[in-house]
């Protein structure tokens, strides 16, 4: 795992986001995994605007979804397949031709989350997979105690999660108690991993994520199993990180022909 630490949210944004475009120059077709939620949103603008400039060719991108709440209506402006499209896939200039996720509005979520899965895999698989974390730990959905090998599945929000996604609604009874979400298992199977978090309120949990065991009460300490893995924190998420000073050494001595 590689823990780079950058001034904040902006510069992570824009060091994730040239990580996305040289993928797509050296893979035109290349498949996102993209996350919801605040702290992506810096990427996203950040990549949006080396399109426009010219800087890089997403005409041949594919976008892949994370997670998706059950049983919000199609069309929904918080589903999460709306906010994809709103936040990535309109501003690159795709089109849902290239959007791929789950259906969380299906008669049969079980089996909606089983064809996702093989859907995932019949594209050949995630290119880079772009995460946030919670304040407990979580990626995806993937809430305290997931299993390590979870395949998608239909997961139920904590207390928690369900009260840090309020502020996206109009209150907090709307926010629904069930999600879709892509496995532990499943997004390790991408072959790049790129977890990005920003402030204080996330320090606690990055901590455990890059110094703790691998433990599912923490399930993106899971990253540390992954061969290609990179976390990308602000100097107020990295707060609490005791290697700290250790990791600002290694990533200022790494060869710029390595990449991130």
């Amino acid at each position: 795992m590689e823990v780079v630490i950058v001034q904040d949210a902006v510069a992570g944004g824009e060091l994730i986001a040239e990580t996305i475009a040289d993928l797509l120059r050296r893979k035109r077709d290349a498949l996102l995994g993209v996350a919801t939620g605040s702290t992506p949103l810096p990427v996203y603008r950040a990549l949006t605007a080396r399109v426009r400039a010219g800087a890089v060719d997403v005409s041949g991108a594919r976008v892949a979804q994370l997670d998706e709440y059950v049983g919000l209506p199609a069309g929904h402006p918080e589903s999460y397949r709306s906010v994809v499209l709103r936040e990535v896939v309109e501003p690159l200039g795709l089109t849902e031709d290239a959007f791929m996720g789950p259906d969380g509005t299906a008669e049969d979520v079980q089996a909606a989350c089983e064809a996702y899965d093989r859907a995932l895999a019949e594209a050949g698989g995630v290119d880079l997979q772009l995460l946030g974390i919670g304040t407990d730990g979580h990626i995806g959905f993937n809430e305290p105690c997931s299993s390590l090998a979870s395949r998608t599945r239909i997961k139920t929000l904590t207390r928690q999660t369900r009260e840090d996604n309020a502020r996206f609604f109009a209150s907090p009874d709307e926010v629904p108690h069930h999600v879709i979400t892509q496995g532990i298992g499943t997004i390790l199977e991408a072959r790049h991993l790129v977890l990005l978090a920003t402030g204080e309120g996330k320090a606690e949990a990055v901590a455990q994520t890059v110094e703790g065991p691998v433990a599912a009460v923490v399930p993106a300490s899971a990253l540390q199993l992954h061969p290609h893995a990179t976390v990308v924190v602000d100097e107020a998420a990295a707060s609490k990180l005791k290697l700290a000073d250790y990791f600002r050494a290694t990533y200022a001595a790494k060869p710029d022909w390595q990449g991130i």
